[in-house]
């Protein structure tokens, strides 16, 4: 017997019927990737090339675990590592030697080697002090005038000066003095110190994507004399390693999303899983992390198309009684063609999640749906007020704009494929909306309205009720967001460097990663 369609869901129904044939056209881009991606890399590396990289991954650890009386030549060696990009393969070697320079005196009177401890320290979670920069200011309490000509000093502390933590005024004045002398400096530079200055000011090392850093300093290092052969090949084989395996999952999710064939049914929606899939290799690139990255590029696809139909969801009468906590494949047969498309492909997503865990995780796939219930719902809200030309309040605009940036749902779910690094006890901080996330959801969500009322040049929603509301220009309101993605950069490393008790390191750099994407991007 056919189910009964309630009135309220007939009323949706025919709402939606008389969108989809009045909606605005909105002009997003085609895909511009077209089928270059379908097909994966058919050779791997040679048996050659696999042995030398064999013999080159012995030879690097003997070199990081070997004694060394200066740990100030050890820590120009892990730093090395680290930007050429494969410190992934001695985590644990690394941490060894890092314990022994952090409780090690710092005897270094250099601006350069007193700025690389730190930072690398603050990187990995050690709660290193900023007073050690105040040898470097005079009696008037500003930076010597005599480091303005020691520029590989100063390109250190600019580096340095990122990881601050609320209250540390001195890393403030660090960036503006660092950022001011290596600008007047950088057209005296040679290469190729030139371009590593030139591009420090751009993108620096602690908002930078992990992967595309590496990529570039390779190109970098091996055009100082004092390169290390055995690291610089190494890199260069990894590197390669990564990329033919970067390809072959991306071929697969291409393969998968083409048969799913949206572009031809759904040609109003968004086509972008090749930048989906970029987006997730910023969060972790590591060849182990591989069913998470596929897992999270599909459902990051699928929250494109539950994005699209939000605006289909929002004339007279309550949707969010439709469709709360409607997970079920027997809801289709009350939704109209086009959408039960989207639906059962969400639908297999989640459900292909639970097949691919191991037994005793599928629990984890809960976690998720219930995060893509939030952003649903989250979705509806937005397009409800758009319709109704509602006009929000700042802080109602806020608080429902930072589920619709999407960065909480993603975060929970890339726990989901990590085996054995997260665990329960992860999850559950991860719904309690902990400052981190918060914070890089503040930056995801900020700098993306930002850009798009730049380069729209019109006037958002969120930056019209915010002058509205406190009588504002556009100039203060951006200021304004942009002072926000600013503390939240510093919550963000003051998560990183007093790490929450239960929640281990790589889920909170997966979080900061999540940052650093729309970084890079905006």
């Amino acid at each position: 017997m056919a189910s009964q369609v309630s009135p309220v869901l007939a009323s949706t129904q025919k709402a939606i019927s008389s969108y989809m044939q009045n909606r605005p056209k909105v002009d997003f881009h085609p895909n511009i990737w077209g089928d270059v991606f379908l097909n994966c890399p058919l050779k791997d590396i040679d048996t050659t090339t696999e042995l030398r990289y064999e013999e080159l991954k012995e030879e690097v650890r003997r070199m990081v675990v070997a004694p060394m009386d200066n740990l100030n030549l050890k820590l120009l060696l892990v730093d090395a590592v680290q930007r050429l990009g494969f410190n992934y393969h001695f985590e644990k070697e690394t941490e060894n030697i890092l314990e022994q320079i952090y409780h090690d005196s710092n005897d270094a009177n250099d601006l350069y080697t007193t700025a690389l401890r730190f930072r690398i320290l603050r990187e990995h979670g050690f709660d290193v002090s900023c007073d050690v920069f105040n040898k470097f200011k005079d009696d008037k309490g500003n930076f010597k005038s005599s480091l303005t000509s020691d520029v590989r000093g100063l390109l250190e502390l600019y580096e340095a000066s990122y990881l601050p933590v609320h209250g540390e005024d001195i890393l403030d004045e660090a960036i503006s003095f660092a950022t001011t002398y290596l600008i007047l400096a950088a057209p005296t530079l040679d290469h190729p110190l030139s371009e590593q200055v030139a591009h420090a000011l751009k993108q620096s090392i602690r908002r930078g994507l992990p992967r595309v850093e590496a990529r570039r300093y390779i190109s970098l290092y091996q055009n100082y004399e004092s390169h290390n052969k055995a690291l610089l090949e190494f890199a260069k084989i990894d590197l390669k390693l990564l990329q033919l395996l970067h390809r072959k999952e991306l071929s697969e999710i291409c393969r998968w999303w083409k048969d799913l064939d949206f572009t031809g049914k759904l040609p109003f929606a968004r086509d972008r899983v090749v930048e989906g899939y970029f987006w997730i290799m910023g969060v972790y690139f590591e060849p182990q992390y591989s069913l998470g990255r596929r897992m999270l590029t599909k459902v990051i696809a699928m929250a494109s198309k539950t994005r699209n139909f939000s605006n289909l969801f929002s004339s007279k009468g309550n949707r969010k009684e439709v469709y709360k906590n409607r997970w079920d494949i027997k809801c289709m047969d009350q939704l109209p063609d086009y959408m039960k498309i989207s639906y059962k492909a969400l639908l297999d997503v989640y459900e292909e999640m639970e097949q691919l865990l191991e037994q005793g995780k599928q629990y984890r796939v809960e976690y998720a749906k219930k995060e893509a219930r939030r952003l649903a719902q989250a979705y509806l809200l937005e397009a409800k007020w758009m319709h109704e030309n509602y006009k929000p309040t700042f802080e109602q605009y806020k608080a429902n704009a930072l589920l619709t940036s999407g960065y909480g749902m993603l975060a929970i779910t890339a726990f989901v494929g990590m085996g054995d690094v997260v665990t329960q006890e992860s999850f559950n901080w991860a719904v309690n909306d902990p400052k981190i996330i918060r914070a890089s959801t503040i930056i995801c969500r900020f700098m993306d309205d930002i850009a798009e009322h730049k380069i729209g040049g019109r006037l958002l929603l969120e930056i019209e009720c915010y002058m509205k509301q406190h009588g504002f220009s556009e100039e203060k309101v951006c200021n304004g967001l942009n002072k926000q993605i600013e503390n939240a950069w510093k919550d963000i490393n003051q998560e990183l460097a007093r790490p929450p008790a239960g929640v281990p390191m790589p889920a909170l750099t997966w979080i900061l990663n999540l940052a650093r994407v729309m970084d890079f991007l905006y």
